[in-house]
């Protein structure tokens, strides 16, 4: 295995950790919050933002990897004939290149929001958690799942064999 792969390897697992990480302060934070609004009848009161900024963290997070992985539902009505034709790999080539190049508009969108976020001086309601910083982790994991796509997009084309030695 090359070194390039132990390193994508390596890194992909940080952003599982990230999400892991908001999944359990998430569940924390809701038992506490159930706990304290039905014995005390006190609850969280930054709760709803929380568990918002946590959901973004944590769908954003693995979106790269999922993408790679082959996460994502799956409509396979195309893979009898693509199969029957030994392009599959061309097929699967074209899927990744096209919804990597089609996240540059989100891209594009969500940073303009961001930074129209921080010019205003957006903040939480609660907690004043600056709403750009949301804007720009999601920002950069949609960039960065753009960037993974297009590269395994090129991978199914001119080494086709790497992906297939990778994923045993």
């Amino acid at each position: 295995m090359t070194p390039l792969i132990q390193l994508v390897r390596r890194a992909s697992v940080l952003p599982v950790i990230v999400a892991c990480t908001a999944l359990f302060i998430l569940m924390v934070m809701t038992f506490c919050d159930v706990i304290l609004r039905s014995v005390f009848n006190a609850p969280i009161e930054a709760a709803t933002e929380l568990t918002r900024i946590l959901m973004a963290i944590l769908v954003f997070s693995v979106l790269p990897i999922i993408s790679v992985t082959n996460g994502h539902i799956a409509v396979d009505l195309t893979d009898g004939i693509f199969n029957r034709l030994r392009l599959s790999h061309v097929r699967d080539a074209l899927v990744y290149l096209l919804s990597g190049a089609m996240l540059y508009w989100p891209i594009q969108r969500v940073w303009i929001l961001a930074e129209r976020a921080r010019d205003y001086g957006d903040v939480t309601e609660y907690l004043s958690i600056p709403t750009y910083l949301v804007g720009w982790f999601i920002t950069a994991s949609v960039a960065i799942t753009a960037l993974v796509m297009i590269a395994t997009g090129l991978l199914h084309l001119f080494a086709p064999k790497t992906l297939t030695e990778t994923s045993q």
